[in-house]
């Protein structure tokens, strides 16, 4: 990822190094091209054990009936709907205005009409100081051009006592596990993209983003440079997939 103050330095966009500028834009299309398929893929890819992920990150970020929660990159809505059936007050935020309109089209289907919807940029949230009670984000911090401009943003938005929860795609660590998932999401997922959402480039980006996001240690270091405090990190499947988690005290 680049350096703050240097505008010359390259990110990631899979695995590629691109001008930071131009993440922004890439990823963006990306996400404009799977959004109708968006959900039908995560089952395919995952066999449906995402749906276990987000129930198990929701029961730990515990939302409270009356709490103010930013679901950051909430897109679709799968975490929003979540947390919004135990009463907490949630805005759904997005950089990309197409998965926002299947968020809002699913959440009409539901009869939900709670929620707030608002694009947003996560390195550069429009929302005050001390505005929320909880910020989470799922899947969707890897896709961000400077992950360090997004983490301090969650900070500043979050009141004192707030807290941060992120589950992300991460390194397994399980011997044998980790040679199998590598060839299954390298070979195999472009496949599954092309055959259902007619788009194999999108899903051969999304995988080789995953390969490229700090691993565990890395990435909780980055988010205690934030200024979290009492950080943790949770492994699913051998870390595979993981939670992040830390408080602004």
């Amino acid at each position: 990822m680049s350096e703050p103050g240097n505008p010359s330095a390259t990110v990631s966009f899979g695995y590629d190094d691109i001008d930071p500028q131009d993440k922004t834009r890439r990823v963006g299309d990306v996400f404009s091209a799977v959004a109708r398929k968006y959900d039908v893929m995560n089952d395919a890819m995952s066999v449906g054990m995402h749906r276990l992920w987000k129930d198990r990150f929701v029961r730990r970020v515990k939302p409270q009936p009356g709490e103010r929660i930013l679901d950051m990159a909430g897109g679709t809505g799968d975490i929003a709907f979540r947390m919004e059936a135990k009463g907490a007050t949630i805005t759904v935020s997005d950089i990309n205005q197409d998965m926002l309109d299947v968020g809002l089209e699913r959440a009409v289907s539901r009869g939900i009409d709670t929620l707030v919807w608002s694009r947003q940029n996560a390195e550069e949230l429009a929302f005050p100081d001390r505005s929320f009670d909880a910020y989470t984000i799922a899947f969707g911090i890897r896709n961000v051009t400077h992950i360090d401009r997004a983490l301090a943003e969650a900070h500043r938005v979050l009141r004192h006592g707030g807290r941060f929860f992120c589950l992300e795609f991460s390194t397994t660590e399980w011997p044998g596990f980790k040679e199998v998932y590598d060839t299954y999401s390298h070979k195999l997922v472009p496949r599954i993209g092309q055959a259902i959402a007619g788009d194999a480039d999108s899903y051969r980006y999304l995988i080789e983003s995953i390969r490229r996001f700090p691993k565990m240690p890395e990435f909780e270091a980055m988010i205690r440079k934030a200024g979290f405090s009492q950080t943790k990190v949770e492994p699913i499947l051998g870390g595979l997939v993981a939670i992040h988690s830390g408080w602004k005290i």
